[in-house]
């Protein structure tokens, strides 16, 4: 063993802070972003948002409407180099370099340019709430029945098995304990309120005659039953419930219909009653909140052409105060933490202006290898992987999934995610690849369009479109229908 001396060259590629946020940013939502620039703005103090300052946009001292995009002059020779400075952000700068920067010619020149968009639109009120403050919520379901269950007459035992009926509804409305069957659920919970589990058989009954009707049900059939009862249906609308309902799923209505010695026709007239009870009784309860979606960009027409243009509405604007340019003159103590903060605002600022001209630029591609998608419609979509674009934009494919995650684009057809134009090619014979999202379409339009008492088997689609020299298996098919909701032919025939 002996200690030496050793000189070695070697390249490696370095994660910096900057390069780690950069590619944070870039696959962030725009509602992960504006959270984003808000903790930072509140952490860093650098950070200004031009709204809050009172601040008026060139564009709208010219009378540029709120929400339009204000003109942005001519970057100077320092932004440009900046910029692409960002673009190979591993390549970190040495800490010496990095504390020469003159942060006092960057202030200058960084006050003449347009800001980043901004939080709020001008002319608002900050003191007025929110329109989601003003909306009110819902009532749900375990505080709709736990109000019947204080109104009504029962001990205080009771009391505490209905409160554990309660805490163990799903969001269908049915009675279900993780692990354990129909038949456990009440003994188990009748003896975590120490009842006799006859007299909790009891209880739930009543429970499953509180609003809405058959909640706390085991089972659909119990739903069903219970529904039946309380409305008084006729006896084999009852005894199909309990004895057929498997069949009655099957739509083998000619074997129920012998074993129950009637007409088939009135079990046709059974079928129609049950089909009109709800499976579900907690569904008016457990309505999932709407999800708004907002576009990162929009893609308009004029004449013949398609132009992309970012939604700045709502995007963070953002600039560096000018306060701290004299402060880092006035105290030469607070110099060190004022540059800082201001590296970590300035590199902020950058990675938000990259990503947006990404996204745009990924936009475009995507607009022009799809314009026959835009101009005719989703028959003609053509297939696509993220490395075409990649070749076209000079990006990694990795970088392309990235800005294409999360990120939706308003189009004259409509608004769509921007992974929605990435579909693998299915191959013809005498045509050119047709995209797999055209083939789901084709489908649904087949079965849109058939007769509903003789629906197309999944091998009758397989003909139908083999005829259009789309070729492809009938499992294939299967799961294209399975992706679209779309029942098998048996149980979308109609027979009444």
């Amino acid at each position: 063993m002996q200690l030496k001396q050793q000189l070695k060259l070697s390249q490696q590629l370095v994660m910096t802070p900057q390069l780690q946020q950069a590619i944070k940013l870039l696959q962030m939502s725009r509602m992960e972003l504006t959270d984003l620039v808000h903790e930072e703005m509140l952490e860093n103090p650098v950070l200004e948002d031009t709204t809050e300052s009172g601040e008026v946009r060139e564009g709208e001292r010219d009378g540029v409407a709120a929400g339009e995009a204000a003109p942005v002059p001519e970057p100077s020779a320092e932004e440009i180099a900046a910029r692409d400075e960002t673009k190979a952000l591993d390549e970190a700068k040495p800490a010496d370099k990095a504390e020469e920067f003159d942060w006092e010619k960057y202030l200058e020149n960084q006050a003449m340019q347009a800001p980043m968009p901004s939080f709020r639109a001008s002319g608002g009120d900050d003191d007025m709430p929110g329109y989601e403050a003003t909306l009110t919520r819902g009532e749900d379901l375990v505080d709709h029945l736990a109000w019947q269950l204080r109104m009504g007459d029962f001990q205080e035992d009771e009391r505490r098995f209905g409160a554990l009926v309660l805490g163990n509804l799903d969001d269908a409305g049915y009675l279900k304990l993780e692990g354990a069957d129909p038949e456990e659920v009440v003994p188990r919970l009748a003896g975590e309120a120490q009842m006799h589990p006859e007299d909790a058989e009891e209880v739930l009954k009543m429970i499953q005659h509180f609003d809405p009707i058959a909640v706390a049900s085991r089972s659909l059939q119990e739903c069903l039953l219970v529904q039946a009862e309380y409305y008084d249906m006729d006896e084999l609308v009852l005894r199909v419930i309990r004895d057929h309902l498997g069949g009655l799923e099957k739509r083998g209505y000619a074997a129920i219909a012998r074993e129950c010695e009637v007409d088939v026709e009135e079990i046709y007239d059974v079928a129609q009653i049950i089909a009109e009870l709800e499976p579900r009784p907690g569904r008016n309860f457990s309505v999932e909140e709407p999800q708004y979606i907002t576009p990162d960009v929009y893609v308009h027409r004029i004449g013949d052409e398609y132009f992309v243009v970012a939604n700045d509405d709502g995007m963070p604007k953002l600039k560096i105060s000018g306060f701290y340019r004299s402060a880092m003159a006035d105290d030469p103590k607070a110099k060190e933490y004022i540059q800082g903060k201001l590296r970590s605002a300035q590199w902020l600022i950058r990675s938000i202006d990259q990503r947006r001209k990404t996204i745009i630029k990924v936009t475009e591609c995507i607009v022009r290898r799809q314009q026959e998608f835009f101009d005719k419609g989703i028959e003609y979509l053509k297939p696509m992987i993220l490395r075409d674009v990649a070749e076209d934009v000079g990006m990694h494919e990795s970088t392309i999934s990235r800005v294409t995650s999360n990120k939706y684009v308003h189009t004259p057809r409509g608004i769509f995610e921007l992974k929605f134009f990435f579909n693998s090619a299915i191959r013809r014979d005498h045509q050119a690849d047709i995209a797999s999202e055209s083939v789901k379409q084709a489908i649904k339009k087949l079965v849109g369009e058939e007769d509903p008492k003789a629906p197309y088997s999944d091998q009758k689609i397989v003909r139908i479109l083999a005829e259009r020299d789309i070729k492809i298996a009938r499992r294939t098919v299967a799961k294209y229908r399975e992706m679209l909701g779309i029942l098998s032919s048996s149980k979308r025939k109609k027979y009444f």
